[in-house]
């Protein structure tokens, strides 16, 4: 008989019971999904707006990355263990932040 080092990981439970294992043994596994995503929007949508049109709507693309992360952050909220209410914290003021960054920010394109 095999001794394992670690015990397997066990699916009878869900998806949850993974995710949640998997944040225990890396701590820093939320917080790096969450910063990839808000990277990806972030810099994935300015790119692609600058190659179209020549420049790039920082604030408008920072408030939709912190509002596409703060969706994700959101459920991870519901399953106990999944995130630390100090980085839906961090979530929530980033986006407010960047939504008010968006809001008072005065782009050559617009009057």
């Amino acid at each position: 008989m095999t001794v394992y080092t670690y015990p397997q990981p066990n699916m009878s439970g869900g998806v949850d019971t993974l995710l949640v294992s998997t944040q225990a043994s890396l701590n820093a596994f939320v917080p790096l999904t969450l910063l990839f995503v808000f990277c990806i929007v972030l810099i994935g949508g300015a790119m692609s707006q600058k190659r179209r049109t020549g420049t790039a709507d920082i604030p408008m693309w920072s408030t939709l990355a912190g509002i596409s992360t703060l969706l994700i952050a959101l459920p991870m909220s519901l399953i106990e263990g999944l995130i630390r209410l100090d980085w839906l914290i961090i979530v929530v003021v980033l986006t407010i932040s960047s939504g008010i960054w968006l809001f008072l920010d005065r782009n050559r394109n617009e009057i």
